[in-house]
């Protein structure tokens, strides 16, 4: 026997497909919430991780600012250091150039001129002085110029003061100082000194003795005068020995 359902069963599946709808939209809708609830705490833990990391890399960096400017201070100081440590070895290499300057200065000045004051500064040397004449200043910048410890001099001025003196002549020289090595060759300027204890004067050039007689008038030195008489004392023994053998013919 056939069954007939005459209840509304259609209007009874709508309401359950309803109930079953809203169930699974709920269910979407909590699993969203937690979703988004999840991710919302994921990025703050990511963004609290980065201000931790931030804090700390600026921590490092202030650190790091620091070590640099003391690195900064032991840079100046070691500067400071080396340059000290360069002046005291110049020093040190240069602390006899003062006297081989000197015992230069006499030895290369002609007897004709004389040097009223001078100035180092650096590696260079300003003379000033008199001297007789232009042939004068010529002959000391020769003479510097043949000095191991003077280089090339340049004159700087040269003016005839017209004055009634011995020499009249001004002159300015500037000299470049040289540091020789210690292999370099003495100077041509240099003066031989006699042996020790023999107690003789050195000899003076007869030309130089000359020209110091014309401008002072004072008679020449014994050294000169015996040089000058040294030929004909040799001579005269020569013209001894020929008398008598003129006599015996």
């Amino acid at each position: 026997m056939a069954r007939i359902n005459l209840l509304p069963w259609r209007a009874e599946r709508r309401k359950q497909r309803e109930r079953e709808f809203y169930m699974q939209l709920g269910v979407a809708f909590a699993a969203a919430l937690v979703v988004l609830i999840g991710w919302s705490y994921w990025m703050g833990a990511r963004i609290d991780n980065q201000g931790e990391r931030n804090t700390y890399l600026q921590g490092e960096i202030q650190q790091l600012d620091n070590r640099i400017a003391k690195i900064k201070d032991l840079e100046k100081v070691r500067a400071g250091l080396l340059q000290r440590k360069q002046i005291i070895e110049q020093l040190q290499a240069n602390r006899s150039q003062m006297v081989h300057l000197f015992d230069e200065l006499v030895k290369t000045i002609p007897a004709s001129a004389r040097l009223g004051s001078m100035k180092q500064s650096g590696d260079s040397m300003s003379l000033d002085g008199v001297a007789q004449s232009n042939s004068s200043v010529a002959e000391y910048m020769r003479n510097i110029e043949a000095s191991p410890w003077m280089g090339h001099a340049d004159l700087r001025k040269t003016e005839n003061t017209h004055d009634d003196s011995r020499m009249p002549y001004s002159f300015g020289l500037d000299v470049k100082l040289n540091t020789p090595s210690a292999d370099a060759p003495v100077s041509s300027a240099t003066v031989a000194t006699p042996p020790v204890g023999t107690g003789a004067a050195p000899a003076v050039p007869a030309p130089l003795a000359q020209a110091a007689t014309a401008v002072t008038g004072a008679p020449p030195a014994a050294g000169t005068a015996h040089n000058a008489t040294a030929p004909a004392a040799a001579a005269t023994p020569a013209t001894s020995a020929a008398a008598p053998a003129g006599a015996k013919q």
